[in-house]
């Protein structure tokens, strides 16, 4: 589907006390619309990207934005509220026919591409849905004099968040019939969705995708954006396991049809064990046998899709991420190819990362090798950790 970002930004944000509207402050190397703008612009599955901006701030946003981007249109001048910024660059996009809609805050700048995916994967069978985290602080109603009055259950309660993603024409719709009605007093665009009938759904935001409202916020904003840089490591991997009688194959944890099965003590994934290695060489750890000793009864038949992930957690650990994992499969059967987005997704499920992160390939030997005699398969990867 066609999918249209909009980033609103018109904004003057009082309480950050700089010189200039808070999304035009420098965050890191760049102003904060423009870091904003570009997680984005470089989403694959963000076709077009259009900002909300004050008259009064084109020169700022010319300059914060540089020589643009192919997918970027505008800007579209905004109005005296949000809702009615909104309502005017969904007006502008009409002409561009989006099928989907993400509306987002220009001043979240450390929303992840990860929150992006969410709702737009919540969109493919839910007719809205936004991010959201789950409320965690104890709710205090507070009374004349801020005495507290009563505390409130904060079960089933979630703070909204944005990204807010919809039908582009519903979502129009809703704005325009809530202006119609004088409804000028509705907090968000999930709001309007729901006053105009749209069912909303949630799906996981992030504590970080905070909104910059005030002069330490962006403190905090630009120590993180402009901190120590990452210890950045690359672990390799490699594994092979000889055929056996059977009808399938264990790959990148999906199970391929086959004229053998790997013969291993586990499921004898090669690709799993391949990567789970070369997460624990980027942390410096012991291999995935010192783990996984295939000595051990637990492990025996085991999936390796456990192992992978006990190594993400390991990086985890230790205060890290994975930066990207890439896996290379040798073989000259089973086919890889009409199998190797489903590996990349499941590996990105496993280790909680964006599918954009996760390369998967295959090749053969030209018929050298006990691969080429298809006698087993083997697997190389290599995997990049950042670490605080």
């Amino acid at each position: 589907m066609k999918t249209a970002a909009l980033i609103v930004a018109a904004g003057r944000g009082t309480r950050a006390a700089t010189p200039q509207p808070k999304q035009y402050a420098t965050l890191g190397a760049a102003p904060v619309l423009a870091h904003t703008l570009a997680v984005f612009l470089d989403h694959p599955r963000v076709d077009l990207v259009a900002a909300v901006i004050a008259e009064a701030d084109r020169p700022l946003y010319d300059a914060a934005i540089g020589c643009g981007h192919a997918k970027l249109v505008g800007p579209e001048r905004g109005g005296d509220t949000r809702q009615r910024s909104v309502l005017n660059g969904l007006r502008a996009l009409k002409s561009h026919a989006p099928e989907l809609v993400l509306i987002h805050d220009g001043v979240r700048p450390f929303v992840t591409p990860a929150i992006v995916d969410r709702v737009l994967d919540e969109l493919q069978h839910a007719p809205a849905a936004i991010a959201a985290v789950p409320l965690a602080d104890t709710l205090k109603r507070a009374g004349p004099g801020r005495r507290i009055e009563a505390t409130l259950d904060r079960a089933g309660l979630w703070q909204a968040q944005p990204p807010q993603g919809f039908r582009f024409e519903a979502i129009l719709a809703a704005h325009e019939a809530a202006l119609a009605a004088g409804r000028d007093d509705l907090t968000d665009d999930a709001a309007i969705a729901e006053w105009a009938g749209i069912a909303v759904h949630l799906v996981q935001g992030g504590e970080a995708n905070g909104k910059l409202t005030t002069a330490e916020d962006l403190a905090l904003a630009a120590a993180r954006a402009g901190g120590e840089a990452p210890d950045v490591r690359t672990g390799q991997g490699f594994d092979a396991h000889r055929f056996a009688p059977g009808d399938h194959v264990w790959l990148c944890g999906i199970r391929l049809g086959h004229t053998h099965a790997l013969e291993g003590h586990s499921d004898a994934d090669a690709a799993l064990h391949a990567l789970t290695d070369a997460l624990l060489g980027a942390i410096g750890e012991a291999d995935i046998g010192e783990h996984f000793a295939d000595t051990d009864p637990r492990w025996k038949g085991a999936q390796s899709h456990l192992f992978l992930a006990h190594a993400g957690a390991r990086v985890r650990a230790r205060g890290g991420a994975v930066s990207n994992v890439d896996v290379t499969i040798l073989c000259e059967a089973p086919r890889i190819a009409p199998h190797r987005d489903a590996m990349r997704a499941r590996i990105a499920e496993i280790l909680g990362i964006d599918v954009g992160r996760v390369a998967v390939k295959a090749t053969t030997t030209e018929g050298l090798g006990f691969t080429g005699r298809r006698e087993g398969i083997a697997a190389l990867a290599t995997a990049t950790v950042a670490l605080r």
